[in-house]
């Protein structure tokens, strides 16, 4: 005999990434149960970006880049986003040389953020005139091999590496970009599927309360989910509540403007085929 279909509609799926930045915003959204229709997924920033271009997840904490390469599937959801005003201190590039050496060298990139990536392109090749080649690896593959001049590195491992290899060279690339622009820079937007049953019913309003209450709580509860997650990397309590004030989840105007200037470099040296608009819902 078949058992019997549950008459309920399937959940929709909500991608975040899960590094400890994001902890002030998972630990309270988990701390209060479930959000009614939706099932959350944790992975990657370029493992979201993955499964929200093929339809696996409706809504997803993704690279600005896979926003912008996509933005004619996707709108982003209003007010918040994962950003910094200068130092961020979780993407770094960590090199064996200063980086003016770097023209005519290799530099490995992490396989986990596009944006990061860009990001770095911009800052290398428009910023800074230089002509590196690229390869795809780990830093297990960057350590292990001489000749490899530099290492992107995003997220935890990035604060691992700075804890354990103190002698490289390191460049935030969020701190260069402020210098240069005077901008803040949008590393991940709530991306929504234009497709997806989220439009339907009241999701879309329950999934914004409930971000909104998550957010809010993170905020006055920083330095308690800082000891929380500090044991993590590891890092003393102290330095990870200072990274984590460093971290912004506001989109601001000023961050949109911020991000439509990182588009529209790339745009110019064409790595994006088209100027992204940002429709929020």
């Amino acid at each position: 005999m078949e058992p019997e279909k549950s008459n309920l509609p399937d959940p929709l799926r909500l991608g975040v990434v899960n590094f400890i930045n994001t902890s002030p915003l998972l630990i309270p959204l988990r701390e209060e149960g479930e959000i009614e229709g939706w099932e959350i997924v944790e992975d990657t920033p370029a493992a979201l970006n993955n499964m929200l271009k093929a339809g696996l997840i409706d809504v997803g904490l993704v690279s600005s880049f896979a926003y912008g390469k996509d933005f004619t599937d996707y709108f982003v959801l209003k007010d918040y986003c994962i950003s910094a005003t200068g130092t961020v201190g979780s993407v770094v590039l960590y090199s064996r040389l200063p980086i003016y050496e770097l023209s005519g060298r290799t530099v490995c990139l992490t396989n986990q953020s596009a944006t990061s990536i860009n990001l770095l392109y911009i800052i290398l090749e428009y910023f800074n005139n230089l002509t590196p080649g690229y390869i795809t690896g780990t830093f297990h593959d960057f350590e292990k091999d001489n000749e490899t001049a530099a290492y992107l590195a995003i997220g935890d491992e990035a604060l691992r590496i700075k804890r354990a290899y103190p002698t490289f060279y390191s460049y935030d690339l969020a701190s260069i970009w402020y210098e240069t622009t005077s901008l803040p820079f949008v590393f991940a937007l709530w991306a929504v599927r234009r497709d997806s049953a989220v439009f339907h019913g009241r999701h879309l309003d329950e999934l914004k309360r409930r971000l909104h209450m998550a957010y809010s709580q993170g905020a006055k509860r920083l330095e308690e989910i800082s000891a929380m997650v500090a044991g993590r990397i590891p890092m003393p309590k102290v330095e990870c509540l200072s990274y984590l004030k460093g971290i912004e989840f506001d989109l601001s105007e000023l961050k949109l403007r911020g991000l439509s200037h990182f588009f529209n470099l790339l745009y110019q040296m064409g790595r994006l085929g088209a100027m992204p608009e940002i429709e929020q819902v």
